[in-house]
């Protein structure tokens, strides 16, 4: 195959120190005879993540490095990688050494027989609990229940694409939140390679429960309004649940009239079931508002402290 052409790789880091060097290490042995760029943009870490990195930027300028000013979110630190990219096909990856450096010309031979997005997808998570997996099969289940776009299961950010598709990307209107959908949405070729996610070399990781519930509702939010239909139908649902209990009570009253009674169980009952309902609902709507809200904000979507290797 030809390898005439400019590869970049995106690798969004936070407090990633001591994979830095074993990262490089393993990745630079990869891709060591395509022509290449090595991106790194640091998330704000608080360790010595950014200086890692440049000691390796100094000895070698196709290594790169884009600095925020604070933690702006993963999603964030991809879209600057995206945005500063040069090559004709761009790889994502994260440091930790969970997704294999190795697979990457296999990836490659895929884009160059012109699949446009390439997916490394896991048929195996080595060194997670039995809670990972559920939550993350919970998760890719729920969003693909619930969105109008069809998101791939078992796949992170592990994926190539080819420039046509990074500057669909960037040239976006709407605040990127969630990549994995919007790399989905527009139906580009694509196809996969499988692969055993490894143990994560050093630290912990950065997506906790909460965050991963966070992330959903992003996905959610930004590619459906189901949630907003499934809360008319509950509101419907609560409506004829209360009527038909109206109708039983008429019909109890007028046919067993001694055998009527009055207690607060069926009313606390109901009141517990329309306002959960209903709370249900304004947090719906509220989540909704809030990305209105964020989008009329046009606030930038992070600020860059540094550059490294940058002309």
């Amino acid at each position: 195959m030809d390898n005439n052409f400019l590869l970049s790789v995106v690798i969004p880091v936070f407090n990633e120190q001591d994979n830095v060097k074993p990262f490089i290490d393993a990745l630079t042995l990869a891709i060591k005879k395509y022509n290449y760029e090595i991106i790194f943009v640091d998330d704000g870490s608080k360790d010595k993540t950014a200086a890692k990195v440049k000691q390796y930027a100094g000895k070698n300028n196709r290594i790169k490095l884009i600095g925020f000013y604070r933690n702006f979110g993963h999603q964030m630190a991809l879209s600057a990688g995206y945005e500063a990219s040069l090559g004709d096909a761009v790889i994502t990856i994260d440091a930790d050494l969970q997704d294999p450096p190795e697979i990457i010309p296999q990836m490659i031979e895929k884009w160059q027989n012109g699949i446009k997005v390439v997916y490394a997808k896991r048929k195996e998570r080595r060194g997670e609990s039995y809670f990972k997996l559920l939550t993350a099969s919970v998760f890719y289940q729920l969003i693909n229940m619930l969105s109008d776009t069809p998101i791939p299961m078992d796949v992170g950010d592990f994926r190539l694409l080819d420039r046509t598709v990074v500057d669909y990307l960037k040239n976006l209107k709407e605040t990127p939140s969630f990549f994995r959908g919007l790399v989905s949405w527009p139906g580009f070729p694509t196809d996969y390679i499988y692969f055993s996610r490894k143990k994560r070399l050093t630290g912990k990781t950065h997506y906790g429960f909460f965050k991963m519930i966070n992330f959903a509702l992003d996905g959610i939010m930004s590619f459906s309004v189901k949630p907003l239909r499934l809360s008319t139908y509950f509101g419907f649902l609560s409506g004829l649940t209360g009527f038909l209990g109206i109708l039983y009570k008429i019909v109890e009253r007028l046919l067993h009239p001694d055998q009527f009674t009055v207690g607060w169980t069926g009313l606390f009952t109901a009141i517990m079931f329309l306002g959960g309902i209903q709370l249900i609902t304004i947090g719906i709507i509220g989540e909704y508002i809030g990305k209105i809200y964020q989008e009329i904000q046009n606030r930038p979507r992070y600020l860059i402290k540094e550059k490294v290797n940058f002309s």
